[in-house]
């Protein structure tokens, strides 16, 4: 039993960190191209690009909460920037609600204050039973 409700991989936060700044970077295009034209139709090549991404992020966010919302755009039918916005954005929510569910601050870990860990089953593994840890906090209470 862990001090901590949520518990992700390594593996997840690898990918989700490889991944956020370049789907940072494609929200920002896709926002551009929807604000000057939202009834454009994506190119293949873009939709293709668009969904490399989304498929890496839906390996670890199809098992959250809001991954039942996600999926990658139609490329048969190629999406409307408008539409591909809609979908990116909903991305974006889901990866926020994955760093604040598993991104935690610890505290009582040796250290004076507060520090923040991904909160992964390798890193409880590293601490050990932290059940039997009286210093530990998971930076929650109240």
């Amino acid at each position: 039993m862990s001090a901590f409700d949520h518990v992700t991989t390594e593996s997840a936060v690898k990918t989700y960190e490889a991944a956020k700044g370049v789907f940072t970077a494609l929200l920002d295009e896709v926002r551009e191209l929807s604000r000057k034209k939202p009834e454009a139709t994506l190119s293949a090549s873009k939709v293709k690009l668009i969904n490399a991404l989304l498929v890496d992020l839906l390996t670890f966010l199809e098992k959250e909460p809001e991954g039942k919302y996600l999926h990658a755009l139609d490329d048969s039918a190629l999406p409307q920037t408008s539409d591909a916005l809609m979908m990116m954005v909903q991305f974006e929510a889901a990866l926020s609600a994955y760093k604040k569910r598993y991104y935690r601050s610890v505290s009582g870990r040796g250290y004076s204050s507060s520090l923040r860990y991904w909160i992964t089953e390798e890193q409880l593994s590293e601490w050990g039973s932290l059940d039997e840890d009286s210093d530990f906090d998971d930076g929650d209470s109240q």
